[in-house]
């Protein structure tokens, strides 16, 4: 079976924006805006529209390129970046401006169509050709979803002619003056903008094609800003060219003038219709999808997330969003359509540009190839609730009515004050419902968020310890350190709450907890540490140390990692090497084991974190699996790339043939990762009496390589099965020698 053909930046991206960008408000009511708001507003609206557009085009662009994208285009990007609740809400504004576009689109195909064969341009007549238009374009989306992709380049090329037949026309409508402002009698710049404003909402067409893309990451924000800005260029190229050649009074009452001005008129037609029927139909296509996502998503009704065919065509989100758009053809008028379809926009685009905000300030695994400054989508967020204030207050307020009332339904939690202290109660509810939120929720596999309890010592290299811990933990985790003082004897009594506090520079640069506490027992102190420490919402997942060489406490040091074990933490121990330490920091290799799938997973979460670190600066990541079963390498390749992907990694892939010389585990690590920076090494199961061996074999080990960092995973990590063997007790115990 043929690969499935797959689109750059131009076909994939740009062109399907482009022509919704350029489409029925270009044509049908530039020059009502030009004429009402005169030359200078109608340039200042263009740009205020363009400064949402673009920031909010920025701002999906980079969660685009951190999220895989799948069905349902930006809900799917938000929803699984903000959660149900946010992007179901804006999901379904979305979907009611899509559809509402669809109908935006036909109204004004049928205003030029009638017009053209001299039909009227009665609102009944303009309804029955929409009608029209919506049953045939339906009907086309139902029997080919590949109509819009294979006639994209037609219906931009006819656009192309028709601008140029544009500038190349008449001047019979020359008028004498050039009105710079809005003048007597012309409609109010809120109605002015509120009109024009579906004109820039086309940029995100490119997105919902994301899984046909040559390379999503390069593709979706070059398209989507080129598509903008050359947007803009036109859309202020054309009002100044109808500012300075037609006159005010026929640009205020005359719809189709660019057709009568035109050196060709035919041509001006092609691009009105190929436009507004494209765009169109590319609602039509898109807008279901939407609805069918969030019913897979149980966000709304699942009788909309039924399909039909290969394709899963989702015929019953289709016949809905065919209602909605129907309705908004019945209104028959253009410009009440375009008033709130605005709104439906303004909002979803509000919220998009405070979700990539918040994505970016809190998430610690948010690491986009596409990298903007988060004020932009502040930015984006204030300018486009700031402009639905000024365009209708009671509106805005009636939507974020509608969209909260959405998000606290599919959230189902309340927020209730209960102090007196108003400031104290606002930030002990915050913590509070924090606390609470994230204690009820059940810990998803797929994300770590990693809290960590440290034991750093006092050794040498205390320092290098502590930064790979901070490291490990991203930008948003917890670590807390804990200094033991031994009192063997117990002769001493506790120290007081107060003087358990660490206060010490080095900790609170590197935003480190420190704490210490006397024990009697090294290991014992750990364990206690473990069992008892934590803050319910906030419990630690792990625990990290340096690797104890020694084998004379290896009796009480297989006890403590039993405890561990039992008590389900992710074990880190780091064995540093003194001399080269972590080199240049460049070079991490990742050992995957045939029966330790789990550690496997979370020295790939490791990975996200040491690549999100600026210490490393874009290290070259090798993960290494070695095949002691004569399995095909590409399948086992092929399978462990499908698993780093959807863990976003970017790494090196490396099989090991092992089935011939069956060397020990141990002596391949040796030989592959001498030089390597840091090594991570999962450690298997193992019965009791292995115990002395398996700290003599490792040591052994950590002699001929660098800095090693040992990762035994809890079980809230996913065990990412190859299903290459299955794995067995006696396997096992035989790895690590």
């Amino acid at each position: 079976m043929p690969d499935k053909k797959k689109f750059g930046t131009f076909a994939g991206v740009f062109t399907p924006s482009i022509l919704t960008i350029l489409g029925v408000i270009m044509y049908m009511r530039l020059g009502w805006v030009v004429g009402n708001a005169g030359l200078i507003g109608a340039i200042v609206i263009i740009v205020i529209a363009h400064v949402i557009s673009v920031s909010t085009g920025l701002s999906v662009s980079s969660v685009a390129t951190d999220k895989k994208i799948g069905a349902g285009g930006i809900y799917y990007v938000l929803s699984r970046s903000m959660g149900i609740p946010i992007g179901g809400s804006i999901g379904i504004a979305l979907f009611i401006g899509t559809a509402l576009s669809i109908a935006l689109y036909l109204v004004g195909f049928a205003e030029s169509f009638n017009a053209y064969f001299g039909f009227g341009t009665s609102i009944n007549t303009i309804r029955l050709t929409g009608t029209f238009a919506l049953i045939t374009l339906s009907t086309l989306a139902l029997i080919s979803t590949s109509v819009a992709l294979k006639t994209q380049f037609i219906i931009l090329a006819a656009i192309i002619v028709s601008l140029v037949s544009i500038f190349l026309g008449t001047s019979e409508f020359a008028t004498e003056s050039i009105q710079l402002f809005s003048g007597e009698n012309s409609v109010s710049m809120e109605v002015v903008f509120a009109v024009f404003f579906p004109a820039v909402t086309g940029f995100t067409a490119g997105i919902a094609m994301s899984g046909d893309l040559e390379d999503p990451k390069r593709s979706i924000p070059r398209g989507t800003l080129y598509a903008i800005g050359v947007g803009l260029l036109v859309y202020i190229a054309l009002a100044v060219f109808m500012a300075y050649t037609i006159d005010t009074e026929v640009l205020k009452t005359d719809y189709n003038i660019l057709m009568k001005i035109a050196l060709f008129a035919p041509a001006v037609v092609a691009g009105i219709w190929g436009a507004t029927l494209s765009s169109a139909l590319g609602g039509i296509l898109g807008g279901p999808r939407i609805l069918q996502a969030m019913s897979i998503d149980k966000v709304t009704p699942k009788i909309f997330g039924k399909g039909r065919g290969k394709n899963d065509e989702p015929v019953n989100a289709l016949i809905f969003a065919f209602i909605i758009a129907e309705i908004g053809i019945l209104i028959g008028e253009l410009d009440i359509i375009a008033r709130v379809v605005s709104m439906f926009y303004l909002t979803a685009y509000g919220f998009i540009n405070i979700s990539f905000f918040l994505e970016s300030w809190a998430n610690p695994d948010f690491q986009p190839t596409f990298k903007i400054k988060r004020w932009i989508g502040l930015i984006g967020f204030i300018a486009c609730f700031s402009v639905m204030f000024k365009l209708d207050t009671m509106a805005m307020i009636a939507a974020l009515a509608v969209i909260s009332a959405m998000y606290f339904g599919l959230q189902r939690k309340e927020v209730k004050l209960q102090s007196n202290d108003v400031w104290k109660s606002v930030w002990e509810n915050v913590v509070n419902k924090g606390l609470k939120k994230i204690d009820s929720q059940v810990e998803e596999n797929s994300n770590w968020n990693p809290n960590i309890i440290l034991f750093s010592g006092k050794s040498d290299h205390q320092n290098y310890l502590l930064e790979l811990c901070k490291t490990v933990s991203g930008r948003t985790g917890i670590v807390t350190n804990f200094k033991l003082i031994l009192d063997k004897k117990n002769s001493k009594p506790p120290l007081k709450k107060i003087d358990q506090v660490v206060r010490d520079e080095m900790f609170q640069d590197l935003g480190i907890f420190a704490r210490q506490i006397k024990v009697d027992n090294i290991y014992k102190g750990i364990t206690n540490i473990a069992s008892t420490f934590g803050f319910s919402g906030v419990e630690p997942n792990t625990i990290m140390m340096g690797w104890p060489k020694g084998l004379e406490n290896s009796e009480e040091y297989s006890k403590m990692t039993q405890t561990l074990l039992h008590l389900d933490y992710n074990l880190l121990y780091l064995d540093f090497d003194r001399k080269a330490k972590f080199g240049n920091y460049e070079t991490v290799d990742l050992w995957w084991r045939e029966t330790d799938s789990k550690n496997a997973e979370m020295m790939l979460n490791i990975a996200r974190f040491i690549i999100a670190s600026p210490k490393w600066n874009n290290p070259n990541i090798r993960v290494l699996f070695v095949n002691n079963n004569n399995v095909d390498v590409s399948i086992i390749k092929s399978k462990i790339a499908t698993l780093v992907e959807d863990l976003r990694v970017l790494v090196e892939i490396k099989i090991i043939n092992n089935a011939v010389e069956q060397k020990p585990f141990y002596d391949i690590i040796e030989e592959e990762s001498k030089s390597t920076n840091l090594t991570l090494v999962g450690i298997p199961n193992y019965k009791i009496e292995k115990q002395a061996e398996f700290v003599m074999k490792t040591n052994n080990l950590f002699e001929s390589i660098g800095s090693t960092l040992l990762v035994r995973a809890a079980n809230n990590f996913n065990e990412l099965d190859l299903d290459i063997i299955k794995a067995n007790d006696d396997l096992e115990q035989q790895e690590f020698i």
